[in-house]
């Protein structure tokens, strides 16, 4: 049960203390009280300043900078709530209490490997009643008001930028604790998630080819469907044409991840003073800019992979042959063709997918996680897969600008177009639904992409030595 007990200053009277039970309701005293203003004594003050700032982020929702009772209750009800799921997590004996064994135990499951001597220091900066062991009264007591973005067990649970490759590039990435960048796990969870990303972006290859060539040669007069381009596909170079561009698309996956994730360190380390705790909007900021950076530095090879995507059979012998050619007859501005509609689908990507990917983490954990905040394969699978989806709908009529002004010159006869005059064009020409054109084959990837990308990620990090839980 929640209790509050606080001093509220009534205009006209003295200083009254009320204390506030979950299960009461709001006491009628307090109804007329639209700020409140706490009380702390005076030697607590220097720990009231520490954590008042980081509170009051994370308890206001109405974004007037001071919390008002029902946030202040509402903030509390919340990280009681996932206080206690940690708890849990860390009660490996289920009896309700937590010793330094338990504590030894689940940090090394995070990476972390202490003393039994370092163990029983941090027992002892909860233990209250000299018993060497923590009950649920004590931990509560000692993280309350400590804001839960600290707490890594839950977002352990809930990573998956490195997960779900579904073939994009504009995700955002990984986060990764003091403790895996120190003892040198993170990289190995991009080498597993850049293994796995190669493996479900080959397998669905064929769709992404499918995808290209609708998104270029469809229109009202060349309705191409889903049937009707493999057959295409496979009449004018045989099966292994399904395939053609995934080389590129492959190779691209290390040098984007790497640099995605040294870019983000810094860009975190710009937008946010606590790189540790970073809020949603800022992770959406550092991960935009690092996507843009990245992008900026592989945008070639994404001209080439589209290129190659969408050659004759004989048109070219190979990556670099088709990067010779392209730079004898278009100079290196071609390999930057569509590089402005790329940049600009990255915020309205990465912002959706994370937006959706973070509510639907929530709503899961506020309805669902009871004694563990676990969510289980399912759960991260169907959140992955529909932020994602989301993120691509947003996104795609950029997308689909980008790939048409890259392939420009290998069709036959085509003008030199702006991003602008060809979002007209396609406007007038074929409506809305020609910015969707390949949107079918696309979104049919992207459930065996994530699937296909958790299950060889999972397998990697089991052979490259990364614990899982």
């Amino acid at each position: 049960m929640l209790c509050l007990c606080l001093y509220v200053p009534i205009a006209g009277a003295a200083q009254t203390e009320f204390q506030y039970f979950e299960s009461k309701g709001l006491p009628s005293e307090l109804k007329s009280i639209f700020k409140l203003s706490v009380f702390i004594p005076s030697q607590e003050f220097s720990t009231y300043r520490q954590w008042k700032q980081k509170i009051v982020q994370a308890g206001d929702k109405d974004l007037d900078g001071q919390l008002d009772f029902e946030e202040f209750v509402h903030y509390l009800q919340d990280h009681e709530k996932k206080l206690r799921l940690v708890f849990k997590s860390l009660d490996k004996k289920n009896d309700g209490r937590i010793d330094a064994q338990e504590i030894m135990q689940s940090l090394r499951d995070l990476g972390v490997k202490i003393s039994e001597q370092q163990a029983e220091k941090i027992l002892k900066s909860m233990d209250k009643n000299g018993t060497m062991t923590i009950d649920w009264n004590e931990w509560r007591d000692y993280h309350l008001l400590h804001p839960v973005e600290n707490i890594p067990e839950i977002i352990l649970y809930w990573k998956h930028s490195t997960i779900f490759d579904v073939g994009e590039n504009l995700t955002v990435p990984d986060e990764f604790t003091v403790e895996e960048r120190q003892t040198g796990m993170w990289w190995r969870h991009l080498v597993a998630g850049g293994g796995a990303g190669a493996v479900s972006r080959t397998c669905t290859a064929p769709l992404d080819r499918l995808k290209v060539l609708m998104q270029v040669h469809a229109s009202r007069s060349n309705n191409m469907c889903i049937v009707g381009g493999f057959t295409q596909m496979i009449r004018e170079g045989g099966a292994k044409s399904l395939w053609r561009g995934n080389g590129i698309n492959v190779l691209k996956i290390a040098p984007e991840s790497a640099i995605k994730f040294m870019a983000y360190e810094q860009m975190k380390r710009l937008v946010s003073s606590d790189q540790e705790t970073l809020r949603i909007h800022e992770r959406l900021v550092a991960g935009s800019l690092a996507g843009a950076i990245a992008q900026s530095s592989i945008y070639p090879m994404e001209v080439l992979k589209t290129r190659m995507a969408l050659r004759k059979t004989g048109q070219y012998s190979g990556m670099l042959d088709c990067a010779r050619r392209i730079l004898a007859k278009e100079g290196v501005a071609a390999f930057y063709k569509g590089y402005i509609p790329n940049m600009l689908g990255i915020i309205p990507y990465a912002g959706i997918d994370l937006a959706v990917y973070e509510t639907l983490k929530n709503t899961w954990l506020q309805r669902y996680a009871v004694n563990s905040a676990d969510p289980g394969v399912f759960v991260l699978l169907a959140c992955g897969t529909i932020s994602s989806t989301c993120g691509q709908l947003a996104s795609y009529p950029l997308a689909l600008v980008r790939t048409r002004m890259q392939a420009q010159a290998s069709i036959e006869g085509a003008p030199e177009v702006t991003m602008s005059s060809l979002f007209k064009q396609i406007l007038r020409t074929e409506g809305a639904f020609g910015l969707y054109r390949g949107l079918a084959p696309n979104f049919m990837k992207v459930i065996p992409a994530v699937s296909i990308s958790y299950v060889v990620y999972e397998n990697l990090k089991i052979t490259l030595g990364v614990q899982s839980r």
